[in-house]
């Protein structure tokens, strides 16, 4: 039986609006529902069945999971108003050479030998650095869209054009699926209303945008387990 609604998880920052007034077009009688979940959880969400589907960011533990990259964000580094770095519209990595950083356990952005000098203490979350920065601990660099997330009037951010970018991704549980989730994927995939659909149907080959990001996705990943070590040497200093 075809369920009567479709739960969308999405992290910090992630952005749903514009799939789901596509989805409210296309599906009036079918609500779609947002569920926010944390960075961490995203995966497990989706495998555990919290959520049909789920917007989140790469790198991640996406075994069992079928993986569509959507998008890339700018990475930026929050400072507060006053600190040297806001004389520039951008910054490179070189701009933080020295300057303390801190580094939250759910950090996503993928940057082995980040610039920088990690302080000692690590927040849990994005948000609980923000309050870090805004004490005057460090930068914190993040995706803007969390940057944004967290505005606060005595804090601004700064592009890092050398930076890479954070990916997002669709995720959701791997082999056949439901009827709604197969009309949410085609959906994000730009598929038109009324073009053909269906279980019976192959599955569409990734385009080559979709493959490019999950190349860089498995790099960033291989690059992320790589610098954990380099991060706590950093952090003993």
């Amino acid at each position: 039986m075809t369920p009567r609604s479709l739960t969308l998880g999405y992290v910090p920052g992630g952005t749903p609006a514009k799939w789901a007034r596509i989805w409210a077009e296309r599906h009036p009688g079918v609500p779609l529902r947002l569920h926010p979940v944390a960075a961490a959880d995203a995966t497990s969400a989706v495998r555990d069945g919290t959520v049909d589907v789920a917007l989140l960011r790469l790198p991640a533990d996406t075994s069992g999971l079928a993986v569509i990259p959507l998008y890339e964000e700018t990475t930026v580094a929050v400072v507060p108003t006053d600190h040297l770095l806001t004389a520039v519209d951008e910054i490179t990595a070189a701009d933080l050479d020295g300057e303390p950083t801190l580094l939250p356990l759910d950090d996503v952005v993928a940057w082995a030998g980040a610039p920088g000098t990690p302080i000692d203490h690590r927040p849990e979350t994005a948000s609980d650095a923000i309050e870090l920065v805004a004490a005057g601990m460090g930068a914190l660099i993040v995706p803007q869209s969390l940057a944004r997330l967290h505005h606060r009037k005595d804090l601004t951010y700064r592009p890092i054009a050398d930076a890479p970018a954070c990916l997002v991704a669709l995720a959701f549980a791997e082999g056949p699926q439901p009827e709604l989730v197969e009309e949410f994927v085609g959906i994000v995939r730009g598929r038109k209303a009324g073009s053909s659909r269906g279980q019976a149907e192959p599955a569409p080959k990734r385009t080559a945008r979709e493959k490019t990001l999950a190349k860089q996705a498995a790099r960033a990943a291989a690059g992320k387990v790589a610098r954990k070590p380099d991060s706590a040497k950093r952090g003993r200093r």
